[in-house]
């Protein structure tokens, strides 16, 4: 008999030639873990630390309960399918068809992954406008694709419509945007969504929109899906999360909306990664989005919390960026003595470290991490504030002491 081996003692026969050579653990995974290290409040990764409505629990108990524990359909469970549609119909007036055009995915990473798998072919350039969603870059290497890097306005973090419009050729087959954004939380405009769609036609290029953040709009503005545009609308895979919407990121549950031809595309990839999600959470779900009201509320809670935490951070020696969607809050902390040697990776562990506070730094949404390091974006950190008050205030007071 062959002695038992230790754990770590196996070895490969031959070299892994890896797919993603540059990939390691996420800087959301890195910091979280440096935060329980330290004992610091974990502003960082964006995830509540509240709970969700005991409403939502009950209906997916019921739906356990009542024995619906199996597979579901490939799509999606008919009835969150319609109740997606339905809500599709009622904020943007755009009609997706539930049996064709939604497809319910396990969150809007793995959709974003399929989205790309379906429609890009190797050699494809799919334009990412930076910073940007970590998970954008990687995806799009697996499909065989390349990525165009466009900079979002260096100031603003606003679409720079001239730097993508050089950056469109004969091989764009996609462009990723992010309405509201992560990380800067600025919300695109119906004027820029009007110029984005003067800018795509008559191309061939196809449109992944990441909008994750729908519900969380503030100060009146509304979010403009590309639902609203039917020029883009007909050219778009729109992504978004229940997971975000209802304080529930765990469950990772999402959906993708787009025109028939797509969404088969899309449901060819989906049905040989995950084949389907978790039924009863879809099945909670659909009763759960009977009743509109925790969505159209979720703006003036989350701007309570926005409000709250901008009112603090306003007492810090930190530069408040604008802050009009999302659950993120960008700062500058170049007039700070103690970071002005260190840039926003060094910072954010330094932070974390001595001060007891956890955020992530701007460079990690880059895909070029040294590309990053522009005067005018090179000492900016995401702090995320969907967090209890409590939380919130126990970092504040931590800020305080900068």
């Amino acid at each position: 008999m062959n002695a038992p081996t230790s754990p770590g003692s196996l070895t490969l026969p031959t070299p892994l030639n890896s797919r993603l050579p540059q990939v390691g653990a996420t800087i959301f995974s890195t910091m979280s873990a440096l935060a329980q290290a330290h004992g610091a409040v974990n502003l960082g990764q964006g995830f509540p630390d509240f709970d969700c409505d005991p409403a939502l629990i009950e209906a997916v108990h019921t739906a356990m309960r009542d024995g619906h524990n199996q597979y579901p359909p490939m799509p999606g469970v008919p009835a969150l399918r319609q109740a997606v549609a339905t809500k599709l119909q009622a904020t943007h007036g755009q009609a997706y068809c539930p049996e064709r055009e939604i497809t319910i995915t396990a969150g809007a990473t793995q959709a974003i992954l399929c989205a790309l798998l379906a429609i890009v072919h190797p050699g494809d350039e799919v334009i990412v406008l930076e910073p940007c969603y970590d998970s954008y870059a990687p995806n799009i290497a697996l499909a065989g694709g390349v990525l165009v890097r466009v900079p979002l306005d260096p100031e603003t973090f606003r679409p720079d419509f001239d730097r993508i419009r050089a950056a469109l050729t004969p091989r764009t087959r996609a462009l990723i945007i992010n309405t509201p954004h992560n990380p800067s939380a600025t919300v695109w405009s119906d004027a820029e969504m009007r110029n984005l769609a003067d800018l795509l036609r008559g191309s061939q290029a196809l449109l992944i929109s990441d909008e994750v953040y729908e519900h969380m709009v503030y100060d009146g503005q509304a979010h403009q899906s590309v639902a609203r545009f039917p020029e883009l609308a007909a050219r778009s895979l729109i992504v978004s999360s229940f997971g975000k919407t209802f304080h529930v990121t765990g469950w990772k549950v999402g959906y993708v909306a787009a025109p028939a031809a797509l969404s088969a595309e899309f449901r060819k990839v989906h049905q040989y990664t995950v084949f389907s999600v978790n039924t009863p959470v879809q099945l909670g779900l659909s009763r759960y989005l009977a009743d509109p009201r925790p969505y159209l509320d979720l703006p003036a809670f989350y701007q309570r919390k926005r409000d709250h935490f901008r009112a603090g951070l306003a007492q810090c020696r930190l530069r408040l960026l604008p802050s009009e969607g999302s659950y993120f809050q960008c700062v500058d902390y170049r007039e700070l003595e103690a970071g002005r040697a260190l840039n926003d990776a060094e910072f954010c562990q330094w932070l974390t470290r001595e001060v007891g506070v956890a955020a992530i730094p701007v460079s990690a949404f880059h895909a070029d991490k040294q590309d990053q390091a522009r005067a005018s974006q090179d000492k900016i950190i995401r702090f995320c504030f969907a967090k209890k008050d409590a939380t919130l205030d126990r970092a504040l007071a931590l800020l305080r002491q900068l």
